[in-house]
């Protein structure tokens, strides 16, 4: 436990996994439409032939409604291995998140709020994570109550995850976050919404724990890799970010 990741191309003669690794893709911001303008199937088939686990880091849906998950459902009926997912932002949007999860959860995805789930030997702790901004420039708990508020989110937030890394029992643990721990991998964005693309109270939590690799989504024009300060791997694997297979997912070995 606390070994890199190994990032795999797409090369065929570079996919070939090490014996005894668990092969994961990873990838986030499908933002499934209800006008189901782009079908996931193909790439879900495709998926389940390169990796042994599949792990989506939120905002499954575009608004949050249930006929987006449906569709949802729908493409991963043709995804033959486990899947692992968190929650995004956009999920929440319509005020049908409940719904949105069952449906889901429905299609056979574990779905993780601050819970662990052991897969094949490996250990997913998952949150969504939650605004703040990094390192000196994060949010403090003062002045108006809409301030502590938010502050407050982000904290449950980080407890969450703590929670769920607590549960881990195996020697190889992925973190599943929706929003970013280090301001690395949302590089390339406007320095301006930093704050509102995760925080480092995630990063802090995720070094108290021999974490071999953490992936996140929501920076679509981020940086795919970066490390927290204990040096924990660090992916965001946002659909729109290239990755070293050219495809909208990262392998990663575990």
């Amino acid at each position: 436990m606390g070994k890199s990741a190994s990032v795999k191309g797409n090369a065929k003669s570079e996919t070939k996994k090490p014996k005894g690794l668990q092969r994961v893709a990873a990838m986030g911001d499908l933002h499934v439409k209800e006008t189901g303008s782009a079908s996931y199937k193909d790439l879900f088939a495709e998926i389940s032939q390169e990796a042994d686990i599949l792990v989506l880091t939120g905002d499954l849906t575009d608004l949050g409604k249930p006929k987006e998950a449906e569709l949802l459902a729908d493409d991963l009926r043709s995804c033959s291995i486990p899947v692992v997912a968190v929650l995004g932002n956009h999920d929440y949007e319509c005020g049908h998140v409940d719904e949105v999860k069952d449906i889901v959860k429905g299609a056979g995805v574990q779905i993780l709020e601050g819970q662990a789930v052991e897969i094949n030997g490996v250990g997913f702790a998952g949150v969504k994570g939650f605004a703040g901004g990094f390192g000196r420039y994060m949010l403090g708990s003062f002045g108006e109550p809409a301030i502590k508020a938010m502050v407050a989110e982000s904290v449950e937030e980080t407890m969450r995850l703590e929670n769920a890394l607590r549960q881990v029992r195996s020697e190889r643990a992925m973190v599943v976050l929706h929003y970013a721990p280090i301001v690395e991998t949302v590089a390339g964005e406007p320095p301006e919404i930093f704050p509102f693309l995760g925080s480092s109270r995630l990063a802090e939590t995720i070094d108290r724990f021999p974490v071999t690799a953490v992936v996140h989504g929501h920076a679509h024009r981020g940086t795919y890799e970066g490390r927290t300060p204990g040096g924990a791997p660090v992916y965001n694997v946002a659909s729109h970010i290239e990755k070293p297979t050219g495809k909208p997912y990262a392998l990663l070995d575990l």
